[in-house]
């Protein structure tokens, strides 16, 4: 059985999980401490569930966004970076800040997270550059509804914005790289809106 999501209520919050109740089933999901931070005992959570099944074990994964779970095994396809060091890398960067970094080429960004050092960030960099950003599981992404989270939308509407300023400059005949790195000195004048991203982007490959 594959878990997607869960909708229930906060029993508990440990040091590395999030015990959920789901009409009585208690479910542990392992999560980042930016995600546990924001969590109280008694809240009613709707959290994006990525599950790993072995012979021996399921464990399930808890995001506040589909955005950050997408990364989440987006991040796990460069060789090196297991579960736990992805989600220090979500602890430490928004998916907004994780696709600037990729495309500009800033492998420092990486080592921000705990256990990442350079030579693992040099490998993301270079084994995620060129690429497009994941899709949520349907395809588009969804914010989770938590107690507490509602910071989650702006990120999410953030990245949004970007993705279709990049989709649109492919269009126009632009690589992957070359957009996704020009739309993000666009953002870094904190614009968020796509056709101001697309004009600065432009902008910046016209130099």
């Amino acid at each position: 059985m594959i878990i997607g999501r869960l909708r229930g209520e906060v029993a508990a919050v440990g040091l590395d999980h999030v015990l959920i109740d789901v009409n009585g089933v208690g479910y542990v999901a392992l999560a980042g401490t930016r995600l546990l931070a924001r969590l109280q005992t008694g809240d009613k959570i709707t959290a994006h569930i990525e599950t790993r099944v072995t012979e021996s074990s399921i464990t399930l994964f808890a995001f506040a966004t589909d955005e950050e779970r997408a990364w989440f095994v987006r991040l796990q396809d460069v060789p090196g970076v297991a579960g736990k060091s992805a989600l220090a890398i979500l602890d430490g960067l928004s998916p907004a800040e994780i696709m600037d970094a990729i495309a500009l080429g800033d492998a420092g960004a990486f080592t921000r997270a705990k256990g990442i050092g350079k030579k693992l960030g040099e490998r993301i960099v270079t084994e995620l550059s060129g690429k497009a950003p994941p899709l949520g599981r349907f395809g588009k992404f969804e914010v989770a509804a938590v107690a507490g989270l509602a910071s989650a939308q702006p990120a999410s509407a953030a990245t949004g914005a970007r993705g279709e300023a990049v989709s649109a400059l492919v269009n126009l005949g632009y690589t992957q790289g070359e957009a996704a790195k020009a739309v993000a000195i666009a953002a870094k004048d904190g614009a968020e809106d796509v056709g101001v991203l697309v004009k600065g982007a432009l902008k910046e490959l016209a130099r």
